[in-house]
């Protein structure tokens, strides 16, 4: 199967009521999967399989959404990314970045910290769980950064902040703060902090404890409090 493909069969379903986003009306959409596609057929190998490049939108619905995380893109190791941020099924050690994500939830929550790194559960409580890039390439991460892919983040995220409903947004590190411009941070809640990855020189990711405050805002709200555990 083509990422176009996919794009269209994506859109048949229904696109988790994602589909009237500008990206996949004006034609970007298209025109980024093509570009994937060209890579393909190059003989590059292209990551998560394009069966699962829009496993975020489908995994959590559009009217269902309590919360986003904002990744960067696909783990560029075959079999680890399925197309949800941050999640992992490789059969290694978790990513150091999921590690610590895992370990800041488990404080929060009071819950041991997993030991594996699929993030499905979250997805199915309301956690979009969206890259600012949808591929990648095996051996090389980054690769389809600048493919076009950001539209959606950002058309998602400006949809969000429209909506009426309750939704805390959590930006790690500077390219997902970088779109705090796009929300409405008196209707919403924002929780923006350094990066997980080790390579954050501040260290200010652990004790930020989003999950505690993003599970009490939407309480004080009247919505269901996530259920983070793993």
């Amino acid at each position: 199967m083509s990422v176009e493909a996919a794009l269209g069969a994506f859109l048949e379903r229904g696109a988790g009521g994602w589909g009237d986003l500008a990206f996949f009306r004006d034609g970007r959409a298209r025109a980024v999967a093509q570009r994937v596609d060209a890579r393909i057929a190059a003989g590059a190998h292209v990551l998560p399989e394009p069966s699962r490049v829009f496993a975020a939108l489908e995994a959590t619905p559009r009217e269902g959404v309590k919360a986003v995380i904002l990744g960067q893109d696909p783990y560029p190791t075959p079999g680890d990314a399925h197309g949800l941020a941050f999640s992992y099924l490789g059969s290694r050690r978790i990513p150091a970045s999921l590690r610590a994500i895992l370990a800041e939830m488990a404080e929060n929550v009071g819950a041991p910290a997993p030991r594996e790194g699929d993030l499905t559960p979250w997805a199915r409580e309301g956690v979009l769980l969206l890259n600012t890039a949808l591929t990648t390439e095996a051996g090389s991460a980054g690769a389809h950064l600048k493919f076009g892919w950001d539209g959606l983040a950002d058309d998602a995220l400006a949809a969000l902040s429209e909506s009426e409903s309750p939704c805390v947004f959590m930006l790690w590190g500077a390219p997902a703060r970088a779109r705090a411009a796009l929300i409405d941070g008196e209707r919403h809640l924002v929780l923006a902090c350094g990066h997980p990855s080790p390579l954050n020189r501040a260290r200010d990711f652990r004790g930020c404890r989003h999950f505690a405050r993003a599970n009490a805002w939407l309480a004080a709200r009247g919505v269901a409090p996530i259920d983070w555990r793993l």
